[in-house]
């Protein structure tokens, strides 16, 4: 009897991958998939946290394409082993923080190990030639598969016609013909292929599924590590660049204040850690202060969360100070008025 042959398929939750897969699935290859949760994801966090957008659909979309697919979906931690990968790319940065050859080769280096030790045949992502300037174009392909260890056992089902034979095709594995060929940044492919397997709801493209990929996010990272005077980083820091507008008035500290009562939400968790203040006498923002501010900086950190809160056109505002012990103490100031200043501060 033929041997059923089985991929593994790295999931990001976009369309491309979960195109990929079903070309493969369509072939009568077994099919897992695999996601790796760096700490940088844009999956299931500010998406779960903000209020708004309330009508959109809550969901991780890796879990909701592997679901789509009918596939088991395995979400692998690597956080502690990415830090490398970010701190000291190989290959550089793209234009923000984003280290996306060396995450790739990372990623299907992961994959080929998993492929290993699960006895499965071959890799599957969802690459296409000339979408991404940094890892996806035609000379960047081959040194993906090289220096991951996957070698011709990698396949791009999306843009596999314009790319050398893999194993799985030279060996009949798979028929090469029914692959895609699909070049560049436009989408217009991709949808009719949706269209094609009857796939009406799928994540859109929006600049990729990582923070390390937007310049804002790659701002407060840099920020982050400038003021810890080091690269090193816990999960909780890389977190909090996520949520809140970050201001820094001095080197030793800086401000975190919740945009929306989702993110004060998710910010009352961190109380414990960092000395936090809440506007009394008008609703207002959570803000939490990072560092080590003197009892001037306190002053100013009051007035700046009372310019973003209710009371921003009052006289006079009071606002509570919360120690990490619990102690509070009430400050009576009045409402910060340079938004200049606070412009230049924005991290």
């Amino acid at each position: 009897m033929t041997k059923q042959r089985k991929a593994v398929a790295l999931i990001s939750g976009g369309l491309d991958s979960l195109l990929a897969v079903k070309l493969i699935q369509e072939q009568g290859i077994y099919v897992e998939g695999i996601n790796f949760f760096t700490g940088f994801c844009v999956e299931g966090h500010t998406h779960a946290i903000r209020d708004n957008g309330k009508a959109k659909p809550k969901r991780n979309n890796a879990l909701w394409a592997a679901e789509q697919l009918g596939i088991k979906l395995h979400i692998i931690d690597v956080i502690d082993e990415y830090k490398d990968v970010l701190i000291n790319p190989k290959h550089g940065y793209g234009t923000n923080m984003n280290p996306c050859l060396d995450c790739k080769i990372f990623m299907i280096n992961k994959a080929k190990i998993w492929m290993v030790e699960n006895d499965f045949d071959f890799i599957i992502t969802g690459e296409v030639i000339g979408q991404r300037p940094m890892s996806q174009t035609k000379y960047k392909m081959p040194i993906i598969a090289k220096q991951s260890g996957a070698d011709d056992l990698l396949v791009r089902p999306m843009c596999a016609k314009n790319l050398p034979a893999t194993l799985p095709e030279r060996e009949g594995w798979i028929n090469r013909e029914l692959l895609g060929d699909v070049t560049g940044r436009s989408r217009k492919p991709q949808f009719e292929m949706a269209d094609k397997f009857g796939f009406e709801d799928f994540a859109q493209p929006a600049g990729g599924c990582c923070f390390l990929t937007d310049k804002f996010y790659s701002a407060k990272l840099v920020d982050l590590w400038q003021a810890h005077g080091h690269k090193e980083y816990e999960l909780d820091d890389i977190m909090l660049l996520k949520v809140g507008r970050h201001i820094r008035p001095a080197p030793h500290f800086k401000i975190i204040v919740s945009r929306e009562e989702g993110e004060g939400r998710f910010l009352q968790g961190y109380k414990k850690e960092f000395i936090s203040v809440d506007s009394s006498s008008h609703k207002g923002p959570l803000t939490l202060i990072d560092g080590t501010p003197t009892s001037e900086d306190l002053e100013l950190v009051a007035r700046i969360v009372a310019r973003y809160g209710q009371g921003r056109t009052a006289e006079t505002v009071t606002v509570t100070l919360t120690e990490k012990t619990g102690e509070k103490r009430d400050l009576t100031v009045q409402p910060f008025d340079d938004d200049a200043q606070l412009a230049a501060w924005q991290v």
